[in-house]
């Protein structure tokens, strides 16, 4: 059996506030201003002019005329009828219109979107554990069409859950070559003496079984990114979760995700020092893609070991019972985009940070089932 789990960061389409930002402060600020103006149902000569300013220094008049709006599904671009080629702002009655719409959510390039497929081809896992999907349509046509394309056959089974937020951060598993997803639970409305929900996206728990019966319990995850104390919280729950699993007698357990923390931080302790769960990139069989150059003899703190210094935020935790099957593991970096003078062999296709899949890395793990 080969299992892995990866943080996607959306397949089509990203919510603006999980994307860092790119623009210079000028142009965030022209942006900002034009915004507060064009709302004005009275503009001065002064405010039209600078409207006019504006849309020029933003580039509004390098457009594309096109006879017909479309919005397409996938790549988000939304294209208005035009009734002339003049270049001009217009916003009369409301069947003339003639504007632009803020999108709440930005397009994925479709080059990384195709490095997303790429990766998880090389890869070609019997089980696909998600995070960051932002629906099961997507992931469905992601699944459908874009796996043909490097040649593995799509999974059979598809299934996203939607948690707490709500930007499009949903958790997928996915299922092939005899593997049946059996079982699926959503630990979102545990909470504790908190106001809000404990888990702010979703603590998920599959169960698959494998084609000689056997079953396979998974625990998918995302913690929070800037509540240290609520992260620990979320890490002494999942603890407790794996604790009554293993008293109930079940042995095949596997915890992943993005925990957002290092591995010798205080907030992942109650998972990583009170339980028997053992990292997979700290296996002896694990095979990862070391630095290049001086980066390859040298040990960021808080980096997933010797020569690979991305600092870790996703696991894959395996309890006793797993961690004993194991055949081999990894971590696959080949779809993320070099951060400062870091060096890895990245695919052709990866040119730009914009064409990355991710920036995270994906771990896997190949077990002997029989």
């Amino acid at each position: 059996m080969k299992i892995a789990t990866w943080n996607i960061e959306n397949l089509y389409h990203r919510d603006k506030g999980l994307i860092r930002a790119t623009l210079s402060k000028c142009v965030s600020d022209w942006i900002v201003e034009l915004d507060s103006l064009l709302p004005r149902m009275q503009k001065s000569e002064n405010e039209i002019s600078r409207i006019r300013e504006l849309t020029f220094l933003l580039g509004f008049e390098k457009i594309n005329i096109h006879p017909y709006g479309v919005l397409r599904k996938r790549q988000g671009e939304l294209f208005l009828k035009q009734r002339g080629f003049a270049q001009e702002m217009k916003a009369s009655k409301l069947t003339d219109w003639n504007g632009w719409i803020a999108l709440h959510t930005i397009a994925i390039d479709h080059k990384s979107t195709l490095n997303k497929a790429r990766l998880i081809s090389e890869i070609d896992p019997d089980i696909l554990i998600l995070q960051e999907v932002e629906d099961k349509a997507s992931l469905m046509e992601f699944n459908r069409e874009l796996f043909q394309e490097f040649k593995i056959t799509p999974f059979d089974q598809v299934m996203v859950m939607e948690g707490n937020d709500g930007r499009g951060l949903s958790m997928g598993v996915m299922t092939k070559n005899g593997f049946r997803l059996d079982t699926v639970k959503s630990h979102a409305i545990n909470n504790t003496a908190l106001p809000d929900y404990l888990f702010d996206i979703d603590c998920q728990e599959y169960v698959v079984v494998t084609p000689k019966g056997e079953r396979v319990y998974i625990l998918c995850n995302h913690f929070s990114p800037e509540d240290e104390s609520k992260r620990r919280l979320q890490a002494r729950k999942v603890a407790a979760i794996y604790d009554k699993m293993l008293i109930e007698g079940k042995e095949l357990i596997l915890i992943c995700g993005t925990l957002n923390d290092l591995s010798y931080s205080n907030c992942l302790y109650p998972i990583l020092r009170e339980t028997d769960l053992e990292d997979v990139s700290k296996h002896v069989k694990c095979k990862i893609d070391k630095d290049k150059g001086r980066g390859a003899g040298y040990f960021s703190l808080g980096g997933y070991r010797m020569g690979v210094n991305i600092k870790q935020k996703d696991y894959m935790l395996l309890s006793y019972e797993m961690n004993r099957r194991v055949i081999s593991c990894g971590l696959n970096r080949k779809a993320m985009w070099p951060e400062r003078n870091m060096k890895w062999e990245v695919y052709p296709t990866v040119k730009t940070r914009g064409h990355a899949a991710s920036s995270h890395p994906l771990i896997w793990a190949k077990l002997d089932m029989e």
